[in-house]
């Protein structure tokens, strides 16, 4: 624990043992009362009533309720205690308490005058009972007063202490938190900054080449040699590029296609105890990196809110090809869910995680489609548009070093944004 916390601690531990003296003190007073032979119908009344607004005044602490608010506080306590005292004796120490208050909720100007007019009080009263002074009832109320005054002073400088090292605790945490933002921007600078020498030491100069033996042998008789130089230029070209997509890509994206993909993450799914089966339709070429990232998300996102909240026996993932667009059903036969308030669904989601492949697959163009029914399972379609195909000779080697294989690993759900749904029963 910090030292501000350990502070914190101690004041809250010194106003919790002064309302248990007051508490003690009053109770004792009360005691004696009554086993004096006093009144003990007014005792008890008098003593109730001080009680009541003791508390009355703790809850307006809470609040802050200002300087005079306490004063008024304190008047009508310090009437109370005097009234208690013109019943009996016994409720002169309360007197230590009432110092304790005055000097607390009070600045020192008027702390201080109002200690000593208490002082004067608990000397008057006992005065009045034993019919006159002597020093034993002098010196115990003006004792009690200057052990509460230098009681008072250690509390006010341990506050000070206290709220000096938790604004010191809160400029280093904000210091430190500036410092990470720094370095974080820093590091996304220089990561520019070294992707920037890469991409002109190697895509830019081979491009730069290309232009040059094409201009060449525009104007070459034989324009042979110099169109084959430009093809290794370009091939050179799209390695790099291709070793730069893959420095960028995220730890998954190697490997493996979007099918063997999809299948390693149903596979790991059947650890969790879900029947998981994953189903290919059609056949296609690699995938933009984008789409297949976006499509193989969502997956592990739909499968981790299976394992989650559907408490399913069986999950089917289905890949389907189609002419111009890729498909991925993730479909189940758990407790289902009502898609216009996930949240007040006996699955206990928040809808969170449909919001994040909703946005996830806009990114890339792709809608999200959540067919489901409380009792009668759940079925997420994700749907991703494709390009026209394009003739092989038309092929850009730039625009091929888009497409790079992927690997799968599980992944929790994404909390997101908002989402595309349409709710029906399963059938």
């Amino acid at each position: 624990m910090s030292r501000a916390g350990r502070g914190q601690d101690a004041l809250t531990l010194l106003r919790r043992a002064e309302h248990v003296l007051f508490a003690a003190l009053l109770a004792i007073g009360a005691g004696e009362a009554w086993a004096d032979g006093v009144d003990r119908a007014a005792v008890l009344l008098t003593t109730l009533a001080v009680a009541v607004w003791y508390a009355v005044g703790m809850a307006l602490s809470r609040r802050a309720a200002g300087v005079r608010m306490a004063l008024l506080w304190l008047i009508v306590l310090t009437v109370g205690w005097t009234a208690l005292l013109a019943l009996s004796l016994s409720f002169v120490w309360l007197a230590f308490a009432l110092y304790l208050l005055c000097l607390q909720l009070l600045p020192p100007r008027a702390g201080l005058p109002g200690t000593a007019a208490l002082t004067a009080i608990a000397v008057a009263a006992a005065g009045a009972h034993r019919g006159g002074l002597d020093s034993g009832t002098v010196l115990g109320p003006v004792l009690g007063a200057a052990v509460a005054i230098v009681i008072t002073a250690v509390y006010r400088r341990l506050r000070r202490e206290s709220e000096a090292r938790a604004a010191l605790v809160k400029e280093l945490t904000q210091a430190q938190e500036r410092l990470a933002a720094t370095e974080r921007r820093e590091g996304i600078l220089a990561e520019r900054e070294r992707l920037a020498r890469e991409i002109h030491d190697t895509v830019a100069q081979n491009l730069s080449s290309i232009i040059l033996l094409l201009r060449s042998a525009r104007d070459a008789a034989d324009p042979g040699p110099p169109l084959e130089i430009a093809e290794h230029a370009a091939r050179g070209a799209l390695e790099d590029t291709r070793r730069l997509v893959r420095a960028l890509a995220p730890a998954e994206l190697t490997g493996r296609s979007l099918p063997e993909a999809l299948e390693r993450a149903v596979a790991d799914a059947r650890h969790f105890g879900v029947d998981a089966r994953f189903v290919a339709d059609g056949e296609h070429g690699p995938l933009p990196t984008p789409v297949a990232v976006a499509l193989l998300r969502v997956t592990q996102a739909a499968l981790a809110n299976v394992r989650a909240h559907a408490r399913a026996a069986t999950v089917v993932v289905t890949l389907a090809f189609q002419p111009a667009a890729v498909r991925v059903d993730v479909a189940d036969d758990g407790v289902g869910f009502d898609p216009r308030d996930p949240a007040a669904s006996p699955s206990s989601g928040t809808g969170l995680g449909l919001s994040a492949m909703s946005s996830r697959l806009a990114e890339v163009g792709g809608v999200l489609v959540v067919e489901s029914t409380p009792g009668e399972g759940t079925a997420i379609s994700a749907t991703v548009p494709l390009p026209p195909p394009r003739d092989p000779a038309d092929t850009s080697p730039i625009s091929a070093a888009a497409a790079v294989p992927v690997d799968a690993t599980m992944a929790a759900p994404v909390p997101g944004a908002s989402s595309t749904v349409t709710s029906q029963a399963l059938s």
